[in-house]
C-alpha cells in the first residue's frame, strides 16, 4: 500500500475496533471490521497482559486503549500527516527499541513508521509484550499490503537502516554507541511537572491527581516533580488528591508506599503525606512510585528560565497561564498524535530517511 489515504483508513479502522473495549463495558459494535476474528482474542490478550504485568490493571489497559481509539480518527490521521512527505521516498526498515512502562507505549513510534510507508522491525520490552502483536495481525488483515512489512523480533537487530529506540539513561548510552552509525531517535529518561501558583481551583487539582497518579506514575507524562511558591500551603493541594485515595488498595502500589516511607523516615528526611502519596522536597525529577518531589520558587521569570536550562529532563509541564506550550492539569496523559515525545518530530526523521 503505497497511498497514504490507504494507510490512514487502515490505522482509522484499528481505532474503531479499539474503541470496543473500554472500563464501562466491553461490546461489539456494528460496523468494525473482522471483529468475528478478533474481538474475543484481544480481550484474552488484555487480561495476559494484566496477568504477565500487574501494574497493567484493566483500569490502566482500558485507558491505553480508550487513548488511541480516540487518537486514531480519520480526521485526526489527517490532520497529523497533511504537510509531510510520506511515501514518497524508497521504504525503508526501520528497527524500533520499546520500553514497557505503559500498556502500548511504543505504539506511536509503530504508528509513525508504518504511516510513513517504512517497514518496521520491533523489540519490544517483556513488560508489554502481548498486545502490539495481537493489533499488528488487525491490521495485516484490513490492509493486507501491509503483510511482511511488520516484524517482532527477540534476537539481536541486525538488518536495518535506521533506529528509534527507548530506555533509561544507562541504556540510551549503550544504544548511542551501538547505534551511532545509523540514523537515529535515542531517547532517554525523562520526567513531567506540575507548576503550581497557589490560584488553583479545587478542580484543578483533582485534574493534577490524574497527573500524577494515572499508570501509578510510572509513564514519563506522569508528573512526579511540583514547583510551588515560597510558603505554599499544600492542604488544598492533598484535598485535590484526595480523589485517587483507592490507589493505596493496589497491593503493589501500597508495597511501594511503604517501603519508599520507611527509607524516607530512617533517613530521616522531611515528608508530607496523606496514607496514599509522599511529597518531598527534592531537586531532582524523578521521584520514587508513590511520592512526588517539590521545590519552591520566588518568582515566575526565574522558575521559566531553569524550566528551559532542565528542558532535557522534562517531557511535559502542566499549569494554569503559567507558560508557553503548558499542558492542562489533567491531559498530561492525553497526548495529540503530533505531541511527539522529546519534542522531536518523528514523522520529519522517517521521511527524511
Amino acid at each position: 500500500m503505497d497511498n497514504i489515504k490507504g494507510r490512514i483508513k487502515a490505522f482509522s479502522e484499528l481505532g474503531s475496533f479499539l474503541s470496543q473495549f473500554s472500563s464501562e463495558k466491553m461490546a461489539q459494535k456494528e460496523n468494525v471490521l473482522h471483529n468475528d476474528l478478533f474481538f474475543e482474542g484481544f480481550k484474552h490478550q488484555l487480561k495476559i497482559a494484566g496477568e504477565n504485568n500487574t501494574w497493567f490493571t484493566s483500569d490502566n489497559l482500558f485507558f491505553a486503549t480508550q487513548s488511541w481509539a480516540e487518537a486514531l480518527t480519520f480526521d485526526n490521521l489527517t490532520q497529523w500527516t497533511k504537510n509531510e512527505q510520506l511515501g514518497k521516498g524508497i521504504s525503508k526498515n526501520v528497527a524500533v527499541i520499546m520500553a514497557g512502562n505503559i500498556p502500548l507505549v511504543g505504539f506511536h513510534d509503530f504508528l509513525s513508521v508504518l504511516i510513513a510507508g517504512h517497514s518496521i522491525t520491533v523489540k519490544q520490552s517483556s513488560n508489554d509484550k502481548h498486545l502490539l502483536p495481537f493489533l499488528a495481525k488487525y491490521l495485516e488483515y484490513v490492509s493486507p499490503e501491509l503483510k511482511g512489512k511488520i516484524v517482532f523480533t527477540n534476537e539481536k537487530l541486525t538488518t536495518f537502516d535506521a533506529v528509534i529506540a527507548t530506555g533509561s539513561n544507562n541504556t540510551a548510552r549503550y544504544f548511542e554507541y551501538y547505534f551511532k552509525n545509523k540514523p537515529n531517535i535515542i531517547r532517554k529518561s525523562r520526567n513531567s511537572v506540575a507548576v503550581i501558583t497557589g490560584n488553583e481551583t479545587e478542580g484543578d487539582l483533582e485534574s493534577l491527581s490524574d497527573d500524577i497518579f494515572k499508570y501509578f506514575g510510572l509513564g514519563c507524562r506522569s508528573v512526579s516533580k511540583l514547583f510551588v511558591p515560597k510558603n505554599y500551603n499544600f492542604d488544598s493541594f492533598f484535598k485535590g488528591m484526595y480523589k485517587r485515595h483507592e490507589i493505596i488498595n493496589n497491593a503493589k502500589y501500597a508495597n511501594n508506599y511503604d517501603y519508599n516511607k520507611a527509607v524516607y523516615l530512617m533517613s530521616e528526611f522531611d515528608i508530607l503525606e496523606n496514607g496514599f502519596l509522599m511529597i518531598k522536597e527534592d531537586k531532582s525529577y524523578a521521584s520514587p512510585i508513590a511520592s512526588v518531589f517539590y521545590e519552591y520558587y520566588d518568582n515566575s521569570d526565574d522558575l521559566k528560565i531553569k524550566l528551559f536550562q532542565d528542558k532535557e529532563q522534562i517531557q511535559c509541564i502542566t499549569s494554569n497561564n503559567f507558560i508557553e506550550n503548558e499542558i492542562p492539569f489533567g491531559h498530561t496523559q492525553k497526548p495529540k498524535l503530533w505531541d511527539y515525545a522529546d519534542g522531536i518530530n518523528t514523522l520529519d526523521f522517517l521521511t527524511n530517511l
